[in-house]
């Protein structure tokens, strides 16, 4: 076949996963999948559709990439995702650019996709967002060799009032067992050291299959795949983090003891109006338990700042939640008013100024603690997965167990015989603001 496709991935890990599955498709199909969008004749473009800003960015590469069509190959614009599941009457309508589309629960269907969008059907895809990912699909890596997302579930069922996950989701469902520890052994056959899991709430897994907490057995069995080294845990659900997933993060030596855990804010009144479960003290307790069972361990949360009615007490309280954990790592969003969500109709909405301006607080506040836990690694020894040579200084740049892939930090390495994909003991040296740096110890 003549085709070539060019799969442009926004958005999350999630988003990732769905990309390579619709890229596996592809190639079986006997496309050539290419990476530069001017050599393509059809782009797929999976979008994220979760807040404005991500939104924002997915209507403009839309339209950016549509512009191909007179000045390159393209002869067919896909999207796909998020935007299409939630907006498929307003994209329909509004954007004449687009070829075809497809939702969340359809991307598997997409070489069917192709072919009428070619035609010239303008195909549009978007029914229930179930897929199924018990289904035996391909999957062609975007990413390295030695690292990859797995799926172990998808949507979601908590009521969140800040949250559109559940309407371009659907409800909370798990994958089997089964399913995901055969693809983590065919990824490890292909090279994948590391296995990141990935959901919209990893720690209730399994809930719905097995009728009970089936997380901490899942990374037990994965960590016995031949080939697989490292196990990360993303996405940790406060309400659900059990003393039996501490201990399985304590004591498995493949289990990195990193723990991504989003609690979105500090304050009980804010987190009442967000309907998120538990209450500050209670997240203060879980993070001393994980810490005190899991010493030297990394602990990343996401915060929301903005949301509805958050006082200057509010916020200022929240700073100092920050600097009384300080947590290792540390994203924030500002909130943003969805559509159709039960919290874009609450009173006391924040302008978007003084929402940027405690984001940028929050951001300064966190430099400063990162720092810190930083410097205090400096003298340990670490191991390193090597992710690439940088040729200009002569040094290996690749990540511990406690930074996790595209979004933390990363040690540089020197004084090292190895090669890419490798995993080596480290003794750090030096610390920087997010990075480190140290000498690999023969």
């Amino acid at each position: 076949m003549s085709e070539k496709i060019k799969v442009v991935t926004l958005g999350c890990d999630k988003n990732l996963v769905d990309s390579e599955i619709m890229s596996g498709l592809i190639h079986e199909r006997g496309y050539t999948l290419v990476n530069e969008n001017r050599e393509a004749t059809v782009i797929i473009v999976n979008t994220c559709g979760f807040i404005d800003a991500a939104k924002e960015e997915s209507v403009n590469t839309i339209l950016d990439l549509a512009e191909l069509k007179q000045t390159a190959k393209l002869k067919a614009l896909i999207v796909s995702g998020c935007l299409t599941q939630r907006y498929k009457e307003e994209l329909l309508q509004e954007m004449p650019e687009i070829d075809g589309i497809v939702g969340t629960g359809d991307f598997h269907k997409i070489n069917d996709i192709i072919d009428e969008a070619l035609e010239g059907s303008k195909p549009a895809y978007v029914g229930s967002p179930s897929f199924n990912y018990e289904l035996a699909l391909p999957r062609r890596s975007a990413g390295p060799r030695y690292s990859a997302h797995v799926k172990i579930a998808e949507g979601c069922d908590h009521g969140c009032t800040f949250c559109s996950i559940p309407i371009m989701r659907g409800k909370f469902r798990s994958r089997s067992m089964e399913s995901i520890v055969a693809e983590a052994g065919q990824l490890a056959a292909q090279g994948v050291r590391e296995i990141s899991l990935i959901a919209q709430d990893s720690t209730n897994y399994g809930t719905d299959l097995y009728d009970k907490f089936m997380l901490p057995e899942l990374m037990e069995r994965l960590t016995r795949v031949p080939g697989v080294e490292w196990v990360r845990l993303h996405y940790a659900y406060p309400g659900f983090f059990t003393d039996e997933l501490i201990d399985v993060i304590a004591n498995n030596p493949k289990v990195c003891k990193y723990v991504d855990m989003p609690l979105q804010h500090s304050e009980d009144s804010i987190l009442k109006r967000m309907r998120r479960p538990g209450r500050g003290r209670d997240a203060r307790e879980l993070i001393a338990r994980i810490r005190e069972r899991i010493p030297g361990v990394a602990l990343r949360t996401s915060l929301i700042v903005g949301f509805p009615g958050e006082t200057e007490e509010d916020f200022a309280n929240l700073k100092r939640f920050v600097q009384e954990i300080g947590f290792d790592k540390l994203g924030v969003f500002t909130y943003s008013q969805e559509q159709d969500t039960a919290a874009s109709r609450l009173p006391q909405q924040i302008s978007e100024e003084v929402k940027e301006a405690r984001a940028n607080e929050i951001m300064e506040l966190q430099r400063k603690i990162s720092n810190e836990r930083n410097w205090s690694r400096v003298g340990q020894e670490v191991d390193v997965l090597l992710e690439r040579y940088d040729e200009d200084n002569k040094v290996f740049v690749g990540r511990s167990q406690y930074d996790a892939p595209e979004i933390d930090g990363e040690v540089f390495v020197s004084s090292c015989a190895a090669e890419v994909g490798d995993i080596v003991k480290v003794r750090v040296t030096h610390s920087f603001e997010f990075d480190l740096a140290g000498e690999a110890i023969a």
